[in-house]
Formats: structure tokens, sequence, C-alpha cells
């Protein structure tokens, strides 16, 4: 059992001002896993007063002294890598090789990218006699999920130390493990007091204190559209920064002249990716209607090599949903999509086969689909792919903007010009040919309700900077 009540701030572990406890599940077992504390207003009072004083010194650093910090960083993380990892695995029910692989390589990744865009990002820009600076915006509330944990606090830790800001995070307190050992790393590898602080808790106590702050400068959240909406709201007026990586319906544009068989195989393979609790999993499949039923048996084919129990189990494939909340909602979701008339190809309601404990789903992929359906509008985030047919490639098009979100879209062509023609008139933040994906330095957002703003790489440090124009610098 781990016992994980402490906030991290100024660096000192801390109790809370007022106790109040909350048990952590591991949704692979259904029992308790971890003891954490919920944050108060009181508490992140005390973190945002310790970073705006630790901006005061941290905000002015070198390039040269945040370098050695972030090499530090990495150096512990590394350390620390298998502890992530298994901490993953418990919170979240992520299988043990996917925790070790794609989820805990995030946080890593992060870090070194940050490390890497730093030595040589241009912080001062010579327009004749002019110059402009790009300086640290301040104090930041990171506020991040429990789908891809390190993932998310890396991308926003990483850059925001970069370039000199202090901040408060509040991880998710559904998946905190993992953050609680990020923030041991942060405090071995020796991040100055009040640079770097940790409050859990819940979003309507610890996020609107962290987002109605006045010393809070800017807010960066990952989450749901609904809650991201109510962190800007919390925000207005105070007029600080809001960046928000929100929700998606990622289209999966099969185009006539793709090798069918295997792109709906790549394309399941993509959905199913850590149980389908990702923003950008590709959760409508664009199909040929010429093409349905070939479409059909290559899905039901890819569903059935899925391997869903135990995440400790060699050979697991996909783990359970993260709650009971979570398990609940696909659970609905699924039924809801019987009931409005679509064709369940594999999968539908219920625990897989042999499983009765546990937030285990069965992978579903329906077809004879509309985009008029709940399972077409509402993101689901589980391993639950809609098929929807089309007669034309502009209707294709049309099919895959008509929606609310623009985080991200996937077209499979057997013709790289006639991919980049279709990626053109597409209305998302990240558009991948072919099952291409560009790694930690290539920009990560959404258009529409999808967000604002971007994270990864060099384009990840931007939000966290304002822009100084000194006129007559040089004169």
């Amino acid at each position: 059992m781990r016992e994980y009540k402490q906030f991290y701030i100024n660096g000192k572990w801390v109790d809370p001002i007022v106790a109040n406890e909350l048990d952590v599940i591991n949704p692979a077992t259904e029992e308790v896993c971890a003891h954490i504390s919920q944050g108060s207003a009181e508490d992140v009072n005390l973190a945002v007063a310790a970073a705006k004083t630790a901006f005061e010194s941290f905000g002015r650093s070198s390039r040269k002294e945040r370098i050695e910090l972030l090499e530090s960083c990495v150096a512990v993380y590394k350390k620390r890598y298998d502890d992530i990892a298994d901490a993953i695995r418990e919170e979240m029910g992520a299988p043990k090789g996917f925790a070790h692989g794609a989820q805990a390589g995030c946080g890593r990744g992060h870090l070194q990218e940050a490390l890497r865009v730093l030595k040589t990002f241009k912080f001062e820009e010579d327009m004749g006699e002019h110059r402009v600076f790009k300086e640290p915006i301040g104090v930041c509330g990171l506020i991040t999920p429990w789908n891809w944990p390190v993932n998310q606090i890396g991308c926003k830790v990483a850059p925001a130390l970069a370039v000199g800001c202090t901040m408060i995070l509040k991880p998710s307190e559904v998946a905190p493990l993992s953050a609680y050992l990020w923030t041991q790393v942060m405090e071995e590898a020796g991040v100055p007091a009040g640079v770097f602080n940790m409050v859990n808790g819940q979003g309507a106590v610890v996020g609107e204190a962290l987002s109605t702050h006045p010393d809070v400068d800017m807010m960066s959240f990952t989450g749901s559209t609904r809650a991201g909406s109510l962190v800007a709201q919390n925000a207005a007026p105070t007029v600080k920064r809001v960046t928000q990586e929100l929700g998606g319906k990622s289209p999966n544009i099969i185009l006539d002249d793709a090798d069918l068989d295997a792109a709906v195989a790549a394309g399941v393979k993509q959905m199913y990716v850590n149980g389908g609790q990702s923003c950008n999993a590709p959760s409508r499949m664009l199909i040929p209607a010429a093409k349905m039923a070939q479409a059909e048996a290559a899905a039901l084919k890819a569903t059935g090599k899925v391997v869903v129990g135990d995440p400790t189990a060699d050979g697991t494939t996909m783990g359970p949903m993260v709650s009971e909340v979570q398990f609940d909602k696909i659970q609905g979701l699924i039924n809801k999509g019987i009931d409005e008339g679509a064709k369940a190809v594999v999968g539908g309601p219920g625990r897989p086969e042999g499983l009765d404990k546990g937030y285990f789903i069965r992978p579903t992929v329906f077809s004879e689909a509309n985009n008029d359906m709940t399972i077409a509008r509402e993101e689901i985030f589980g391993p639950v792919l809609t098929m929807i047919p089309y007669e034309t490639e502009a209707e294709a098009i049309r099919i895959a903007n008509d929606t609310p979100y623009g985080l991200a879209a996937y077209i499979q062509s057997g013709d790289i010009n006639h991919a980049r023609d279709v990626a053109s008139k597409i209305r998302a933040g990240n558009v991948h040919i072919n099952g291409a994906s560009g790694g930690f330095g290539v920009p990560f957002g959404g258009y529409k309700q999808s967000g604002n703003g971007r994270e990864w790489g060099h384009h990840g440090f931007t939000d966290f900077l304002e822009i100084k124009a000194v006129e007559g610098y040089g004169s």
C-alpha cells in the first residue's frame, strides 16, 4: 500500500492544511492500492506564494544553469524509470510492457527534448536598432490528466523549467502515483525550492484555486473540453494566459487507393493503444461504401489479436479502463450505439469472457454507422471504433471535418501526393499519413474545441514565454 499523503511545496514535503484522504483504486483489481491527500485553496495559496518568490531568481537564471538542471532531471528520471513504469501500471492498468515502454518513456522523452531545444533556442531577436526578448511568463498552474500521466506532466514541466518559469502541478487524483514519483525526481535532481510544487486534489477545488489565483500568470490544462472551458472561465477575470489540450473525435480516412486490409488493421491497432484512452485516438474510421464488408472482416481479424487481461501478465495487450466511472460511461455508449442502429461487428456490452472483476471492456467495432450517431459524435475514450461509409472523397472530407473537435486525423493512401492533398483539407492540429508519427519534437495540439496552444518541441516553449520589445536597444 502506497501512502502518498503529503504535498511538495517550496522544496519540502508537507502535510495538507486540512486532512482529506482519498483512496486510489487499482482498476485491474478494484482494490485500494494507495492513499493520497486532497488539497484545499489554502494549500494552493502556499504553493503559489512559494512559486512567486522563487520566480524572482529562477526567472533570471542563465541558460547554462537550466541546461544543467534538465541534465540532472534526465539522469534521475532514468534512475527511477522502472519505479515510474510500475506506478503507471498500478494506477491506470496499463499492461506492463506498454507502461514500461510508451508510457514511462514519454516522461524521459519530453525532458530530453526540452534539453535539446534549450541549448540553441533563440531568446533574443534583433530588429535593426531594436531588440525583442522572449522572457518566462512567470508562475504557471499545470493541470494534467490520468490517461498519459507522465507524458502530460513532462510536456508541461520540461519546457516550463527550460525557459525559467516556476510552477504548481495538480495531477489527476485518479492516477496520481507516477506524479508523486515525478516530484521525487524533481527533488533529487535539485530543482530549486519553490520552482516546482505539487498539490493533489479535485479539479473543482485545487484546479479552481489555481485558475482563479491572481498570482498565477498562466494555466496549462489537459483534459476534457468541458473542464477546459471551466478553467478558461475561471481564469478570465485575471486575464491570465490559458492553453488547453482537450477532447477529440479523430477521423481515420481510408482512401480508395489504400491497401484496405492493411489500413484497417493498422487503424484498429492504433485505436486500441492505451485501451482507446487517448484524446487523439482514430475513433471514426471512414471507409469507401463498396468496401465496407471487406473492412468489417479486416477489423474483426485485427480485434481478434487483442489480449485483454491482467496488466502484470506477459502477453496482455490491453488492460482495464482507469475507473468505474469510465467503465460505466463506455458501457452506456456501447449500448447507445446498438440502440441507435449501428452494427456491432465485434465486442459489445459487458466484460470480456473470463473477466468478472476489474474495469475491463470488450474491444468493440461498430459499422453501418453515420456521423449523426452518438458514438460518432461523443468522445468515448475507450476501445470502441465506429466505421462510417462514404461514397465520394469529398463526402469523406466533409464527414471528417463534421465534428466540434480538431485534434488529430489519420489518412491511409497508396499515393503520397493524394494523401497530402486530402491532409490540406482537414481541420486538425495533427494529421498522420500512413501511420507516421513525428516524435517529441513535432508540435501537438488542436483546432476548434480540441483546444489552443501547442505542446512538444520548440513550439512547446512558446506558451511559457512573454514577448518584450525594447525599442532603441542598439541605438
